[in-house]
């Protein structure tokens, strides 16, 4: 690290400039090494390797993330700046979108997807948790990725939708993708994009009216259209943001938590002793390894964080995992304790762009934890835990785990 020195009129001088390369894949399968990097300079650093501003404080992250005026999402909340370059898909009319559009659709999205909504899936959600657990269990020992992680979100959330049947798999493929493409475009983006061609058709169709049940959200949004809340070309894209968004995350959360619960062996017991702690367990993941890591945002006017003045226009990737460990913030950041009080962690973003999808996230997770801290006496990590490489999410690849069937 070193003072900036201005480039091309740019960087302030009094920026300390970082030449970590946050997209390299040493760093996106192990970013915490990397973080007090980015977090003791100031406030606010220059990346070198993009030329772009940044900030991995929490209060800095979680303020920028609360100001929607200073921070603008409708210019892509990736690398890429969609006042000077076009998105490889249609910007989110959600994720990607600034008020007054943001709040008309947002207010579409929570009208369907709302908590009542949610309260007459979970016994459905609840008996497919439990029967999962109860073959994994049987097993003994399974990948709680590819068995567990990436099999139960797929027994619910596409349903809920109001899928067709064919193609499902597809959803994967495509929302890793999608968080790909938020970073710069590097091989990993590139090799996403190439594997992703199918699924990406199949998500087109998915999308459409005529290929949705009559009873799931999908179908929902497009009766949203047919009052006048959206065009029926919007409620296509917002379909579409739900899948985008939907699934990805909550398997790559599931996973966090069922690692955090391996590392730490003192809380599996203490969540055991205390099943009413399956709430805090599953917030205290997100926190300890958010899965969502990073997110950009553009400014709208010149604001100065700290004594940095980042000038008007400028990108600024804001790192929510390094925010979540941020030990201004929490005691003891790296450990994980289903005790702790998380209360405005920003692993689900804060402010008006806060994932629309949390309420479901945190009920499938709460649903299949539970059924197996029911079943299981222990789990324990049995072979090596591997990463996969993703430009915006820490994501799990495998997790091979053995279980006891509690006494």
């Amino acid at each position: 690290m070193k003072n900036a020195e201005a480039k091309g009129g740019i960087a302030p001088l009094d920026v300390p400039i970082i030449d970590i390369d946050p997209f390299a894949t040493e760093f996106l399968l192990d970013p915490y090494p990397n973080h007090d990097a980015l977090r003791d300079p100031g406030p606010v650093v220059w990346l070198s390797q993009y030329e772009i501003y940044a900030m991995a404080r929490f209060e800095e992250v979680r303020s920028a993330l609360l100001d929607h005026e200073t921070f603008l999402s409708g210019r892509g909340v990736g690398l890429s700046d969609f006042a000077k370059q076009e998105p490889w898909r249609p910007p989110s009319l959600l994720l990607e979108a600034d008020p007054p559009l943001h709040e008309r659709t947002r207010a579409i999205m929570q009208s369907v997807v709302s908590p009542a909504s949610l309260k007459r899936l979970e016994p459905v959600w609840k008996l497919r948790a439990e029967s999962l657990a109860d073959d994994l269990v049987t097993r003994g020992r399974f990948d709680a990725v590819a068995d567990l992680s990436e099999v139960y979100p797929m027994l619910v959330f596409p349903d809920a939708v109001g899928l067709m049947e064919d193609g499902r798999e597809h959803l994967l493929v495509y929302a890793a993708t999608v968080f790909n493409a938020f970073g710069p475009q590097n091989d990993l983006l590139a090799e996403s994009l190439v594997a992703a061609r199918d699924a990406a058709v199949w998500v087109a169709r998915a999308c459409k009216r005529e290929n949705l049940c009559k009873s799931g959200w999908g179908m929902g949004v497009y009766e949203a259209a047919d009052s006048g809340a959206c065009t029926p070309e919007e409620a296509e894209r917002l379909v579409r943001s739900l899948l985008s968004a939907g699934v990805d995350t909550t398997v790559n959360g599931i996973a966090t938590t069922i690692h955090a619960l391996t590392q730490f062996p003192d809380q599996w017991k203490k969540l055991r002793d205390n099943p009413r702690l399956v709430r805090r367990a599953v917030e205290e993941s997100l926190r300890w390894d958010s899965t969502v890591q990073t997110f950009f945002r553009t400014t709208s006017r010149d604001v100065r964080i700290g004594g940095v003045v980042i000038p008007e226009h400028s990108k600024v990737l804001l790192f929510l995992g390094a925010a979540n460990r941020d030990p201004r913030k929490w005691d003891r950041p790296d450990a994980f304790d289903i005790a702790r009080s998380t209360s405005g962690h920003v692993g689900f973003g804060a402010g008006i762009h806060q994932c629309l999808g949390q309420m479901i996230a945190r009920l499938e997770s709460q649903l299949i934890l539970t059924a197996l801290m029911e079943r299981c006496g222990s789990i324990k990590i049995a072979g090596p835990v591997r990463r996969r490489a993703n430009n915006t999410l820490h994501a799990v690849e495998s997790l091979p785990v053995v279980v006891s069937p509690s006494s």
